[in-house]
């Protein structure tokens, strides 16, 4: 299609001034006719679709001298650049998302009714303008300003292919994909090889564009203005998720307010959005700079409160981004030397949890509770000791309830038990008699139960004779003295068996187990 056709149907032609200059068949300036563009879409919308669709021609046939080469000086492509950028902001205004009003509800999708076609439109547009660029840039033709021209489109083009590529209200299918497409021409344009690769860039100087996305996005993140746009915190967790150490160092002060005003607010879905940001947070950045500025001691106090909440899925997200974040603030208790641990924040939470889950009654709760647990308790190790009359409490409540249909909580308080009896040596001796009778209760209601499956029901059985051999150890054989007064009448021949094999340990075996705790039995004797 001839440009000069193009630009009769945009109905644009050259100022005044400088047409004097031109010949009549010559196309008007790129810069002129870019800030002409501009304020055509900003005087059409919303109903600027045709005019996207011409937009979108004429990155497609005019030739890249004309669009990309204005002049050799840097003031006339610095000039260039910003036109551009003007022009994009103005394309991806006319798929602008509509501002909620408060806090409180979101849009309805009446709301967002004729977003998906604009955004379609645009992304067409912008995919084209982005695969002459590339063109231009991996032909060599002044690679270094059409890299820079690039970087300046780059930041705007992924925050606008990032809100519309996710299942959300104010998307369909077809927008998804074109969206989708955006983003991968944005990709094969710069030469990034993914996402994480865009934000950041690399040491062989390819530059990420982390730093201009934040800089799009920081004046809706204010604690009075991110709620009223749904799609800002999408885009920002999109791109922090991203990006994995080193790279995120650098942009830490701009990436973790916004996280904790995600966490702190109190829709679930944003509260679980912000724990999972400042998780990756404390995964990604060096212990030294989250100590500074008492950077860990504030994650930690946002972080323990959420432990008050009754949403499983904010407890379960919690409770893992916890466990990595203790290790920053302080020594884990199981590795410290010293004959005397000072209790510390391991055991406020801890502490918190086992109080939590004796009273829980919620089955959701319960199994996010039991998961996270072993976990715990290897973490504090031999300091264990200090919770045991809570863990016992709640090792005996959990093993009595059934969890059907994967009985993952008698698994994990199975797994509890065997793993604070290797730490706890040797103050399990006195809580032999009330684990015992809880043990023989489990087996004996597994053994009836006809809905487990056989492979579940062997695997709850061995683990309860792990159980009993590990008590065993820590009693000097106190369990097989008490399984041999077992009524054999009131057993089933699975349970007989399980009970033999765990009375009949090798010497071999209990020699292992004995230089297994040897080394527990000494600290906590200390403890």
């Amino acid at each position: 299609m001839e440009l000069s056709a193009l630009l009769h149907d945009l109905h644009l032609s050259s100022s005044s001034s400088s047409s004097e200059e031109q010949s009549p068949s010559s196309p008007p300036p790129i810069t002129e006719l870019l800030s002409q563009l501009r304020v055509k879409l900003i005087g059409s919308c919303p109903k600027s679709h045709s005019l996207i669709a011409e937009i979108k021609q004429l990155f497609q046939y005019a030739g890249s001298d004309w669009l990309f080469s204005p002049a050799s000086q840097d003031s006339r492509w610095a000039e260039l650049e910003a036109a551009y950028v003007s022009l994009i902001s103005a394309l991806i205004g006319c798929a602008a998302l509509p501002l909620c009003e408060d806090d409180c509800s979101p849009l309805s999708a009446a709301a967002y009714q004729s977003i998906p076609t604009q955004a379609a439109a645009v992304c067409a547009a912008l995919t084209a303008l982005l695969t002459t660029l590339g063109d231009r840039r991996k032909g060599g033709e002044a690679r270094e300003r059409t890299t820079s021209l690039l970087l300046a489109v780059a930041p705007p083009t992924c925050v606008f292919a990032v809100t519309h590529f996710q299942d959300q209200v104010w998307t369909s299918s077809a927008s998804r994909a074109a969206a989708q497409g955006l983003l991968e021409t944005l990709l094969s344009a710069g030469g990034w090889r993914d996402s994480a690769h865009l934000l950041t860039g690399d040491t062989e100087g390819s530059r990420g564009i982390l730093g201009g996305v934040l800089d799009i996005l920081q004046p809706q993140l204010t604690k009075d203005s991110w709620q009223r746009c749904e799609a800002v915190k999408l885009v920002f967790a999109w791109s922090l998720l991203q990006v994995t150490r080193p790279g995120l160092s650098p942009h830490l002060s701009r990436l973790l307010p916004p996280s904790l005003l995600f966490s702190d607010h109190h829709r679930l879905e944003n509260c679980m959005l912000g724990v999972r940001c400042l998780h990756h947070i404390v995964l990604n950045t060096p212990p030294a700079e989250l100590h500074q500025f008492n950077r860990a001691e504030v994650l930690y106090e946002a972080l323990f409160k959420h432990l008050y909440r009754t949403e499983a899925a904010v407890i379960q997200l919690v409770l893992s981004c916890l466990l990595d974040l203790l290790v920053v603030l302080e020594k884990p208790p199981s590795s410290s030397t010293s004959s005397r641990r000072k209790p510390c924040r391991h055991d406020d939470v801890l502490r918190l949890m086992l109080t939590h889950m004796e009273a829980e009654n919620k089955v959701v709760l319960r199994r996010v509770y039991a998961a996270a647990l072993p976990a715990y308790i290897d973490r504090v190790g031999v300091a264990v000791c200090r919770h045991l009359w809570r863990l016992e409490r709640v090792v005996l409540g959990y093993l009595e309830v059934r969890d059907p249909p994967e009985e993952a909580n008698r698994l994990r308080m199975l797994e509890a038990l065997q793993k604070t009896t290797r730490a706890a040596w040797p103050r399990m001796a006195c809580r032999v008699d009330v684990l015992l009778r809880c043990l023989l209760r489990l087996m004996v209601d597994v053994s009836s139960d006809l809905e487990l499956c056989d492979s579940l029901r062997r695997q709850l059985m061995d683990e309860s004779a792990a159980c009993l051999r590990l008590l065993d150890a820590a009693s000097h054989g106190h369990v097989q003295r008490l399984l041999q007064e077992v009524d054999s009448s009131c057993c089933s021949l699975e349970v007989l068996g399980c009970l033999a094999t765990a009375a009949t340990a090798t010497d071999s075996e209990a020699a292992s187990l004995e230089a297994e705790l040897s080394e527990p039995r000494r600290a906590a004797a200390a403890s």
